[in-house]
C-alpha cells in the first residue's frame, strides 16, 4: 500500500538530515511505496533538504517519491503521518528565556522545557503547532502527528486538549539516561534493560536490569555511586546523583534539564555562561548580537581561537549521543509498527497519561515506554513513583494545564496563575513585571493576552 508522510519544518538543520536518513533507510517503508512531502516556510532551507533527500534516494533500490512545498495544507493533503520539527529564531528568543527571569531575580537554569522561561518557550510554539494541528483536522484528520519540537509535553498537551488530532511527542532523553547508567556500570548499553517514566526531561528509571539474566542492577549502581568521585561529570550528573540518593531512582536526561523542575537545584548547575554578554557593550537582541548559546562549561573548547568564528559551534550539539538521529529513529519505529504490522518497543514517548502513571491526571502528557504494532500504540502501565516525585509531576501537570488554558482564552490572569505556581516564582511584584517584559519583548511571537 502507498504511504504518505508529510514533514513540516523539514529544513531543520538538526532534525532534517537524520529524518531523511532513517525514513529512506527503512526498507519496510520504502517498499510500501513511500511518498515524502517536505514542507518549510523558508524556500532556501527547503531546497537544501530537497537536494539532500534526492541524494540519499539515488542510492536506493526502491525509489521513494519526494515532493516539496511551502504551503501547509498542500503538504498535509493525503498524509498518513505528519512529522514536525519547528522553531522560529531559536537562539534569539531562547537566550531571552534564560535572561529575563534571571533579570528579575528568578532562577532559570536552562530555557527549554521548564521554569518560567520554558513557559514562554511553549507559548511561542503553541500558535504554530496548533495551526498545524487544525490544518490536519481539515485535510488529514486520521493522520498521526509525530512531534520533535520543544517543549514536548506542553505542546503535545495543547494539541490533545484543544484539538482532535492524535499526537505523540518524541525525545531521546531516556536514551541519554541509559547511556549514563551504562557508563557508570562500565558495560555496553545494549546489555541493560530499563523502564523509565515521568514527564519530558524529568523521567525516572523504575527498572534497571541485566537484559539477559534479569539481574537487578540498582544495587551495583548504588555501589558505583558510593565509590565515585563526587565531582565526576558534575555538570551532567552531579544533581542526578543527589536525586538518586534521596529518591532511590536514577533520573534522566541530565542535570540542566531536570533541574528546571526543582526550585532548589541552582547550586548544582553553572548557568550564567549559557547566554554570557557584557551589557556595557550593548543590549543583546536589540543593538548587539544574540549571545552565543553554550550548553555547559564542560563543553567550551579551551583552545577556541581569539577571533570568534563567523558561525560558532553550538556547544552541546553534535557531541556524545546523536540525539537527533535517535529521535528520528523513534518516529520511523512508530510508523513501521503501525503501518507494516511489526512490533516495535520504544523506551519513551510523550502521550496523555490515561492511567499509565498512577496518581497523575489522565489528560497530563507524560513520558512512558510503549509497544507499537499493527493494532496501535500501547503505553506501558508503570508502578507508582515515590510520592515526592509524583507530587512534583502533579504540580507541573497543573502548570501545563493552566498554560494551555491561558493560551486558549488569551487570559493574562491565567498565565500569571501558571507563572506563580512555578516553584521558582517567589515574589508577586517581580513576577508581574517579568510577565509584562516577556509580553513586550516577545510580543511578535506570543498571543495577545488580555
Amino acid at each position: 500500500m502507498a504511504l504518505t508522510i508529510a514533514y513540516i519544518g523539514a529544513g531543520s538543520e538538526t532534525f532534517g538530515p537524520p529524518v531523511i536518513d532513517h525514513l529512506f533507510g527503512s526498507t519496510l517503508l520504502v517498499e510500501e511505496g513511500l511518498t515524502l512531502v517536505l514542507m518549510d516556510i523558508n524556500p532556501t532551507h527547503l531546497e537544501g533538504i530537497k537536494e539532500y533527500a534526492e541524494e540519499v534516494a539515488r542510492g536506493l533500490a526502491s525509489q521513494p517519491k519526494i515532493e516539496c512545498t511551502t504551503d501547509l495544507e498542500t503538504a498535509l493533503g493525503g498524509a498518513d503521518y505528519v512529522l514536525c520539527s519547528i522553531e522560529i529564531e531559536r537562539y534569539f528568543y531562547w537566550t531571552q528565556d534564560f535572561h529575563i527571569p534571571r533579570q528579575f531575580g528568578f532562577t532559570q537554569v536552562y530555557g527549554e522545557n521548564g521554569e518560567i522561561g520554558g513557559l514562554f518557550h511553549a507559548l511561542r510554539n503553541m500558535g504554530p503547532m496548533l495551526e498545524i494541528a487544525r490544518a490536519m483536522e481539515r485535510v488529514c484528520p486520521e493522520a498521526l502527528l509525530l512531534n520533535f519540537s520543544n517543549p514536548e509535553h506542553k505542546l503535545c498537551e495543547a494539541i490533545t486538549r484543544l484539538t482532535s488530532v492524535r499526537t505523540v511527542g518524541l525525545c531521546p532523553g531516556v536514551h541519554i539516561g541509559r547511556q549514563q547508567i551504562a557508563n557508570i556500570l562500565e558495560r555496553p548499553v545494549e546489555t541493560i534493560d530499563t523502564a523509565a517514566c515521568g514527564i519530558n526531561h524529568f523521567t525516572w528509571f523504575q527498572r534497571i536490569r541485566d537484559s539477559e539474566r534479569g539481574e537487578d542492577l540498582y544495587p551495583a549502581l548504588r555501589r558505583r555511586d558510593k565509590e565515585g568521585d563526587e565531582l565526576a561529570q558534575w555538570h551532567e550528573i552531579g544533581l542526578g546523583r543527589i536525586l538518586f540518593r534521596r529518591y532511590g531512582l536514577w533520573p534522566s536526561p541530565g542535570a540542566n534539564h531536570y533541574a528546571e523542575y526543582l526550585h532548589w537545584s541552582k547550586s548544582f548547575v553553572a548557568d550564567n555562561l549559557q547566554y554570557y554578554y557584557d551589557p556595557a557593550r550593548g543590549t543583546p537582541w536589540r543593538d548587539a548580537p544574540t549571545p552565543e548559546f553554550v550548553y555547559s562549561i564542560e563543553r567550551v573548547d579551551p583552545e577556541r581561537p581569539w577571533i570568534r568564528q563567523t558561525k560558532p559551534k553550538i556547544h552541546g550539539e553534535d557531541e556524545g549521543i546523536d540525539v537527533d538521529a535517535i529521535g528520528a529513529g523513534m518516529a520511523v519505529m512508530i510508523i513501521e509498527g503501525l503501518s507494516c504490522g511489526v512490533t516495535r518497543e520504544l523506551h519513551s514517548m510523550n502521550v496523555s497519561n490515561r492511567g499509565a502513571i498512577p496518581g497523575i491526571e489522565d489528560e497530563t502528557v507524560v513520558e512512558v515506554p510503549a509497544t507499537v504494532d499493527g493494532s496501535g500504540i500501547h503505553p506501558h502501565p508503570m508502578e507508582p513513583l515515590p510520592e515526592a516525585i509524583t507530587a512534583t509531576l502533579r504540580l507541573h501537570g497543573s502548570i501545563h494545564k493552566l498554560l494551555v488554558e491561558a493560551f486558549e482564552k488569551r487570559s493574562r490572569d491565567t498565565l500569571l496563575q501558571a507563572v506563580l505556581l512555578d516553584p521558582t516564582a517567589n515574589d508577586y511584584l517581580r513576577a508581574m513585571e517579568m510577565v509584562n517584559t516577556f509580553l513586550r519583548v516577545q510580543g511578535d511571537r506570543l498571543p495577545a493576552f488580555t
